[in-house]
């Protein structure tokens, strides 16, 4: 298992070195066989596995080329309507594609055809490298995850939960500090639940009510982030009394359990504290204030009171003593002041104590906020990956504020950063621009590669992208899911966003655009699967230029409730050489788990020819039926929004890391430290960048 965390996330395995000689046989015939999935191994893991005795090679083997495919999705069997799937497409029929169409939908069975065979695969492909690790890295990889100082998805969680119960001796993994409090509550829980809790630790760990909160919710298996509700369960007496007792310790928890009144109401009803006659008096306050509606006045109503009647002086005072709060609220002070001085300067002095990754923000926002965009766009908080898209109304702000602000920001994160260890010559990729940084990967589906949305990447080279979709129906919690039909969709849009075509099982081809589906499959006992080629070069001639990837589960069902599915894309230069699904050709792969029915992976811009990560869920439109024809608006909406996105960029930061730390150059080969879209530090290693560098 660890060697499948650590090849899914840095593409390394750990091998120990052996007194044997394999044969070079063996290392070829398994380097030949994992080239054809788009990896190879590395020189020093090479050597190491030629180490290896016959039977450890093999059982080594076995396990990655098992983890391999089911990275990119080679671990089941793809059989789409047509099999040759996208000549056959195009070289039917109307009446015939309708017919078979028609036969589907009674028969649930699928049209008879010979496949023809197929010529080998023409593409040229570059391969992942494999690299040997060891465990101390693994270890640090693990510490950064936990440190990090921002949300971290659900297969984060999961990969920390077997740290945790599988680790005898944890000192390696658990850092001193949890930054982020979501963390806090998932850590805790999973030490209480495998029976490796020190009190001492958790009670460093736990220094708020909020904290205590989350820690309720995660031996309840809640959603840590709070933005759901929880159903509770009952405590054993031990488990109440340490949530008594941590409770008990925190200061200022009235205030900060009236945040979520209501949830502390149902949690008390379970612990019930006033059992315990000579114990837990503040605990019985806090519950007691709570339950009764007793008056108590929170720092939350005081700033409120002072903005609702623009008093921006008591407010800025108010705030000076939570650096934090103040830096959120910074565009409102600046908004309902014509004198911005004040705001400015306080800010100015309390700047050091707001954190790193509130800093980076509050500097991009104001970098951006003159610009005037159409939509302004959010992420909710949640374990659902949802952006919500509204009109951009605010009011204008004094330039010279929004640039005092941001000077202010640049100059407390290079002074933060000089305190940290030199880098010495610094190379940053110009590409690092497209690649948004890492803050919430809260709902972050599993990937292939772990990409922060909105982030553009370049598209291989090559002219035919193919999207494919591979679904399961089937038993989940003990619950058959019915017939479950999951549509594939494209829909194309010109550089205005006005629609120009689409391509999904209502309408399997366009020869215009030269782009194809290879048909509507209804139901998926076994597994089933869809595929869309888009020809780039004939979309772009005739005015096309953004692409919504979607899919739409028809028979209502939510992702999170199957046994699987997932989607991706290929780039393809011969799309009708080699299998419709080659492994080598995947560019990407991403679980559709999410509990909605629409998911939207990716956006093409292929004028530009990027990919803009969006890994986003859509709501049902009420009045339609579930397919891409019926969410037209909310299609519409959301690209818009992913393609015109303003955030922190990781150029900005690790331009701001290579001022404050080393010296800038220009030359890759001559930097001690690399910061690239391809190598040394990437994009893609988000788990080491939020731990070192968002810190």
């Amino acid at each position: 298992m660890r060697n499948t965390i650590y090849l899914k996330r840095n593409r390394k395995i750990i091998v120990h070195p052996g007194h044997n000689r394999l044969p070079l046989t063996y290392m070829a015939t398994a380097m030949k066989n994992i080239e054809y999935l788009g990896f190879t191994f590395t020189k020093e893991l090479m050597e190491v596995l030629h180490t290896m005795s016959v039977d450890e090679f093999l059982g080594l083997y076995h396990q990655l080329v098992k983890d391999l495919k089911s990275l990119i999705g080679a671990n089941v069997i793809f059989k789409p309507m047509y099999p040759d799937f996208p000549q056959q497409v195009m070289m039917a029929s109307e009446a015939e594609l309708y017919v078979n169409a028609i036969y589907h939908y009674v028969t649930l069975g699928l049209p008879e055809h010979v496949a023809l065979e197929r010529f080998p695969l023409l593409d040229q492909v570059d391969l992942n490298i494999i690299d040997l690790g060891n465990l101390e890295d693994f270890d640090q990889m693990m510490r950064n995850i936990i440190g990090a100082k921002s949300s971290i998805s659900e297969p984060d969680r999961e990969d920390m939960e077997w740290v945790i119960a599988t680790y005898d001796e944890l000192s390696t993994v658990l850092p001193d500090e949890i930054p982020m409090k979501e963390n806090v509550g998932f850590v805790v829980g999973a030490l209480l639940k495998y029976e490796k809790a020190n009190i001492k630790l958790i009670t460093a760990y736990m220094k708020t009510a909020t904290d205590v909160l989350r820690l309720a919710v995660a031996l309840s298996d809640g959603d840590v982030s709070l933005a759901t509700n929880t159903k509770f369960r009952k405590f054993k007496r031990a488990e109440r009394r340490l949530l008594l007792e941590l409770l008990e310790q925190c200061g200022n928890r009235i205030e900060d359990m009236l945040r979520y009144k209501n949830r502390w109401i149902r949690l008390g009803e379970i612990l019930h504290p006033a059992e315990y006659k000579h114990k837990y008096d503040g605990c019985k306050e806090a519950f007691d204030i709570l339950r009764n509606n007793k008056p108590y006045e929170t720092f939350g109503g005081k700033v409120e009171n002072a903005l609702r009647h623009k008093d921006t002086s008591l407010a800025v005072d108010i705030l000076k003593d939570r650096a934090g709060e103040f830096a959120r609220r910074l565009d409102h002070l600046l908004r309902i002041d014509e004198d911005f001085s004040p705001v400015v300067e306080k800010f100015a002095e309390i700047a050091a104590q707001v954190s790193t990754p509130v800093l980076l923000q509050v500097m991009a926002h104001f970098s951006h906020r003159d610009e005037r965009q159409e939509l302004r766009t959010f992420f909710p908080k949640g374990n659902v990956a949802k952006a919500v898209a509204i009109p951009n109304t605010l009011p204008d702000i004094e330039v010279e504020a929004c640039e005092a602000i941001v000077q202010t920001c640049k100059n407390t994160l290079m002074h933060k950063f000089a305190g940290l260890p030199s880098l010495g010559g610094v190379y940053v990729d110009e590409r690092l621009r497209q690649y948004v940084m890492p803050f919430s990967q809260r709902s972050a589906s599993k990937a292939l590669r772990t990409i922060v949305r909105g982030s553009r990447l370049e598209m291989p080279k090559g002219d035919t992208i193919r999207f494919f979709l591979w679904w399961k129906e089937g038993t989940v919690n003990g619950k058959h899911t019915g017939r479950v039909d999951i549509d594939l969709s494209a829909m194309m849009y010109d550089e205005h966003w006005q629609y120009v075509e689409h391509i999904s099982y209502t309408n399997l081809r366009s020869d215009k655009y030269k782009a194809a589906h290879s048909g509507d499959i209804t139901s998926a006992p076994f597994g089933a699967c869809e595929f869309i080629d888009l020809d780039i070069p004939s979309v772009v001639k005739y005015g096309g230029r953004y692409v919504v990837a979607s899919l739409n589960s028809f028979t209502e069902q939510s992702y999170c409730d199957l046994p699987e599915c997932f989607a991706g894309w290929m780039m393809r230069k011969h799309p009708n050489s080699g299998e419709i699904f080659e492994p080598s050709t995947v560019v990407d792969r991403i679980d559709i788990a999410a509990d909605t029915r629409i998911a939207i992976p990716v956006i093409l811009d292929l004028v530009e020819r990027k990919i803009i990560w969006c890994d986003l869920a859509l709501q049902k439109h009420p009045n339609y039926y579930n397919n891409v024809e019926g969410n037209q608006k909310g299609m519409v909406l959301m690209g818009k929004a992913m393609t015109s996105l303003t955030k922190p960029t990781l150029y900005d930061l690790f331009m701001l890391h290579a001022a404050a730390r080393g010296r800038i150059v220009e030359d890759v080969d001559s930097a001690q430290t690399v910061f690239a879209v391809n190598e040394g530090i990437t994009p893609f290693d988000i788990s080491r960048i939020m731990a070192e560098f968002i810190a």
